[in-house]
């Protein structure tokens, strides 16, 4: 196993908070023990070459590969289930009004990994609006940093385990086995999602600001400045009136947190919070 000195060490956290937000300031012992085999077969005589490579910028597949490594992908359909509820019974209803004419949605994954959220809100767009689905424009903007876990959901098999909570009428809708313990998303789920990389560290500017974004245990990587700095970002990025929905394990600032608080991990853009985010912004 290779040593990571301290200098190495510093460098390596340091430049991917300031460029990816996530904080590994903690994770000398998980970077030493997950990363020595990586670099050994990558040819690398020492974490020093290799920390010299990342921070070179030339090779951003190295830096995905990284992170990978370093974070968890965990995910599976219907994590956190009383989000759906919620999307379901109070989210969808009043936004199909807010947009009874032009018939648009605009709803954001941020942080996708392998697609089981953003094909899980499709599945439930499609429950909603049933034989009117079609009339509507509900299509998902999913974006995550990995260009290889995207890959993996534009073209996904998920096993037994992913599938567990999942309605055996939904699975048999939209799902088809692809072997004794293998499953990929039917098309009309699959084409109501665009997959895009996106770094959260860099602006946030789409064509269209956001009715919802879920961006959910994505920023218990981030401390607190980074994750209140993205919190900003994301409600400049909400219309009014819009939610966004965190991990239950994730908490926002209190005192800085520009949404207001609506239940666990649910927060909106209300008028009150929007003329009161003018106001802190000065």
């Amino acid at each position: 196993m290779f040593t990571l000195s301290d200098s190495d060490f510093v460098r390596l956290y340091t430049y991917i908070k300031q460029n990816y937000g996530i904080d590994l300031s903690k994770k000398k012992q998980l970077i030493v023990s997950r990363l020595s085999n990586t670099i050994s077969h990558q040819g690398y005589a020492s974490f020093s070459q290799y920390v010299d490579e990342i921070l070179s910028g030339k090779n951003k597949d190295m830096v995905t590969a990284l992170l990978n490594k370093l974070t968890t992908n965990y995910t599976y359909f219907l994590r956190e289930e009383e989000h759906f509820q919620y999307l379901n019974s109070t989210v969808l209803p009043a936004l199909a009004k807010k947009h009874e004419r032009d018939k648009v949605l605009s709803i954001w994954s941020a942080g996708c990994s392998s697609g089981e959220e953003p094909y899980t809100i499709s599945i439930y767009l499609k429950e909603f609006f049933g034989a009117n689905a079609s009339q509507w424009d509900t299509r998902i903007l999913a974006t995550d940093i990995s260009q290889q876990i995207l890959n993996t959901a534009r073209n996904p098999h998920y096993n037994g385990e992913a599938l567990e909570r999942m309605p055996a009428t939904w699975k048999q809708k939209y799902f088809t086995k692809t072997g004794s313990d293998s499953y990929t998303i039917a098309p009309i789920i699959k084409q109501n999602v665009i997959f895009q990389t996106f770094n959260l560290m860099n602006p946030i500017h789409f064509k269209r600001s956001f009715d919802l974004i879920f961006c959910r245990n994505v920023m218990i990587y981030f401390d607190q400045p980074t994750k209140d700095a993205l919190v900003r970002r994301f409600f400049n990025a909400t219309v009014p009136g819009g939610y966004l929905f965190i991990g239950h394990s994730e908490g926002l600032s209190k005192t800085d947190c520009p949404y207001e608080y609506i239940m666990p991990a649910i927060y909106q853009k209300t008028s009150s919070s929007f003329s009161g985010s003018r106001l802190q912004r000065g």
